[in-house]
């Protein structure tokens, strides 16, 4: 209870920072939400086609992000009992919605003035860099 209240800490006026703790953890390493827009560009996709999305990922930090992803339920991992294996990555409803949140941090940033920041001529020719927005 509140000091002075009746009312119970959660039904304060204000946001806690707590839920973001792990989140943040998660989605502030390089290649997390380069993954996420990937994934929310192209609905599904198998790990090389991330790869290529993706463009300078090692197997090994992609392989890493994905399970950490998963973890945290942002992705699902659909495996199909084929020969070859095939595995499919796509976004959970958890993903879909990381991935509209931060189109408005991503349109922030591109109007700061820091010109250092801007879009590198490499990046505009990585796919999973590019923000596909839904049509209004």
């Amino acid at each position: 209870m509140l000091k002075g209240s009746n009312r119970v800490p959660n039904e304060c006026n204000h946001l806690c920072f707590c839920p973001i703790k792990g989140i943040i953890d998660i989605i502030g390493k390089k290649w997390s939400l380069l993954i996420i827009n990937a994934l929310r560009n192209q609905e599904k996709l198998r790990f090389n086609d991330l790869m290529k999305q993706l463009g300078g990922i090692s197997p090994k930090t992609l392989s890493d992000t994905l399970k950490e992803l998963q973890v945290e339920k942002l992705i699902h991992r659909e495996s199909f009992a084929e020969i070859p294996p095939r595995v499919e990555y796509s976004l959970s409803h958890d993903g879909m919605e990381l991935g509209k949140a931060i189109i408005p941090l991503i349109r922030w940033a591109a109007t700061r003035e820091h010109d250092d920041k801007k879009c590198a001529s490499a990046c505009q020719s990585t796919p999973a860099h590019r923000v596909m927005e839904p049509a209004r």
